[in-house]
């Protein structure tokens, strides 16, 4: 109920205008996003190229403008001709959603789509970095899959988030476990019909687990996005089991979230990827993240109370 709540805030224009008329909502704000511009999303993978690996995500979604998503593809540009320019890419990739790309478009979303996260490849690969495409709400899965498909025949190292709480996941983590394909495996954060995807966190774990053995089991680089303590040590196992070497898999987490433990799982040897979000399209991300954990929300219940 209370991700069900924060999701269909995260779509509201009056709460929206409502969180982010709070002088105290954006220190709160602050922990989960690295700041609203290309600068401060820098300083922040300067410090953590340091020990770990870092994912870039320039804020937006559900574009349905056609110059505001060709805004996007110039700002990923920028971006990772920064990285290029400042020795930052062989430690940052970016993250893209198809929607702040034009997929939402009513006219040939999809092929507006298809080629701005080609133009946004093209320029990872000048910079000598890669791509991974987010998964977003369930209606879109396919579309997704299809445009990541035709990605990777020109970018093989083009990457493709799955969540597993849709009962359709395992089945595609053993369809993308070939070789090349880089998978980001997470447990999802949109609200979606028992139809169609688990809704107790039990069900949830478990198929997480499942596609985990699936990714682990084949010959693609799998990501294993999670913070959970239990599932991190069940990945750790799985991955010696398969004869994983800490060099063909990796540990991804959220900016501001579990950071000690993060340190500590990088100090051990494995790799550890951040994944940092940036720019001022920070709400429906923030109501998401405040959705996936009660803590959270207790975090930011307190800071606008002042404590």
């Amino acid at each position: 109920m209370l991700r069900s709540a924060l999701v269909t805030a995260s779509r509201s224009p009056r709460c929206r205008s409502l969180v982010e008329g709070l002088p105290l909502a954006r220190p709160v704000v602050g922990r989960f996003v690295a700041g609203h511009d290309v600068n401060a999303a820098l300083r922040v993978t300067r410090t953590l190229a340091r020990d770990r690996l870092v994912t870039l995500d320039r804020l937006g979604e559900d574009t349905t403008d056609r110059a505001r998503a060709g805004s996007a593809v110039a700002a990923y540009r920028t971006l990772l001709a920064t990285l290029a320019r400042e020795g930052l890419a062989g430690r940052a990739e970016v993250s893209v959603k198809l929607s702040a790309l034009g997929r939402a478009l009513p006219a040939d979303g999809d092929r507006i789509a298809l080629d701005n996260a080609r133009e946004i490849c093209a320029a990872a690969a000048v910079a000598g970095t890669t791509v991974t495409v987010d998964m977003e709400d369930y209606a879109s899965v396919d579309a997704t899959l299809s445009i990541v498909a035709e990605l990777r025949a020109d970018f093989p190292w083009a990457g493709v988030v799955l969540q597993s709480y849709l009962r359709r996941t395992e089945a595609d983590c053993a369809d993308l476990a070939g070789p090349g394909s880089r998978v980001r495996l997470c447990k999802g954060a949109y609200d979606e019909p028992a139809s169609v995807a688990y809704r107790r966190p039990a069900e949830v774990d478990a198929s997480y687990v499942q596609c985990l053995k699936a990714l682990l089991a084949g010959q693609g680089y799998p990501m294993v996005a999670t913070h959970d303590p239990r599932l991190l040590a069940i990945a750790e196992a799985l991955a010696a089991r398969a004869g994983r070497s800490a060099g063909d898999h990796e540990y991804q987490m959220l900016h501001g979230v579990r950071t000690d433990e993060q340190r500590r799982l990088a100090a051990r040897g494995p790799r550890v990827r951040v994944y940092v979000p940036y720019g001022a399209e920070w709400y429906p991300y923030f109501m998401r993240r405040l959705g996936e954990r009660p803590a959270n929300l207790v975090f930011f219940a307190r800071a606008l109370r002042g404590r």
